[in-house]
């Protein structure tokens, strides 16, 4: 699913703060614009590499989080977020705060400090294009805003190095650390994912929690392993150990969808992946998804997506401008 949703390099912002601060961050500022890669969707992601702030969506306070150092704050689907020593104070757009800076350095690390020169909180900010967070099933279950403490459990050790290694590249700017702090973004950030993904609650209902039902996601696994098998409910249901109905269920009670609906859509998306890499014809993307007739899969397409397959793909690599590439 992951590599599916393709994220691409981050823009990095280093960032001291001091109190009092509060900051308004959107993902699709002029702040991203310039370093990013066209991108429907943004993800938000910041690293508290000293002190401790506050943290929610913009327009909802019951999503309120106190971070403090060695935590990661991720903002799955980009939505406008503020962070602060305090979160009722005057707010400051975090895009004209860096606008400067991103003129005079395009395409290197970004340098902020601002605030009242109170307590220090430093953070690294990560921005990374995505293709569309909302069609990803995994992206689009996790919490709208959420935090992981990377200080603890088996991974701790390199986690804590990784960011040790993360705060000094960003402090320094040396030749390279816009790439290479962009690499260790994505890594970040999927493991960050993970950890997410541990601590929810047992008794969820949405794609992550069928992930971990020992009969739903072996469908799951099955059915990504192999997207172009012609399926039957039938034959998943014998392979993960249910009857046809009680994995028909199972399955509808978590994704709220049925086995072959979400195996239909899950083809369309490889398909448009597929499609944004521009190398292969529609009627071997056709096959490669499992259709035998290229005029099913042109209708299936256009339902999904609203449009023709050659009309979305045209568009699609339109939108990259020239030069562009994806990860």
């Amino acid at each position: 699913m992951l590599r599916a949703v393709r994220l691409s390099g981050a823009v990095y912002l280093n960032g001291e703060f001091t109190a009092p601060w509060c900051v308004e961050s959107r993902a699709d500022a002029g702040l991203c614009d310039a370093f990013l890669p066209a991108a429907k969707r943004v993800v938000s992601y910041h690293l508290i590499s000293e002190g401790s702030c506050w943290a929610q969506l913009a327009a909802d306070e019951g999503s309120r989080l106190q971070l403090s150092a060695g935590e990661i704050l991720v903002v799955p689907q980009g939505e406008t977020h503020v962070m602060g020593s305090a979160l009722d104070l005057p707010r400051s757009s975090l895009a004209p705060l860096g606008a400067e800076e991103a003129d005079a350095t395009p395409g290197e690390m970004m340098m902020l400090t601002h605030g009242g020169g109170g307590a220090k909180t430093r953070l690294v900010c990560g921005f990374l294009a995505c293709d569309d967070v909302l069609s990803n099933p995994l992206l689009a279950s996790l919490p709208r805003i959420f935090k992981v403490d990377v200080r603890n459990g088996a991974s701790s050790a390199w986690l804590e190095s990784s960011l040790r290694f993360a705060a000094e590249e960003a402090a320094v700017s040396r030749a390279g650390s816009a790439t290479v702090l962009a690499k260790l973004s994505e890594l970040l950030f999927v493991e960050a994912v993970r950890r997410c993904i541990d601590t929810l609650p047992e008794d969820g209902k949405n794609w992550l929690a069928g992930l971990r039902d020992r009969f739903v996601g072996r469908a799951l696994s099955l059915l990504h392993a192999q997207p172009a098998h012609a399926w039957t409910v039938d034959e998943l249901a014998r392979k993960v150990g249910l009857s046809r109905s009680a994995l028909a269920q199972r399955f509808s009670d978590f994704l709220g969808q049925p086995p072959m609906q979400y195996l239909a859509r899950w083809r369309l998306q490889i398909a448009a992946q597929q499609f944004r890499d521009g190398a292969k014809s529609l009627a071997d993307v056709a096959e490669q998804v499992g259709y035998d007739s290229q005029a099913a899969f042109n209708r299936a397409f256009k339902r999904e997506f609203g449009m023709p397959p050659a009309s979305w793909r045209r568009r699609e690599i339109g939108s990259k401008g020239p030069g562009t590439t994806g990860n």
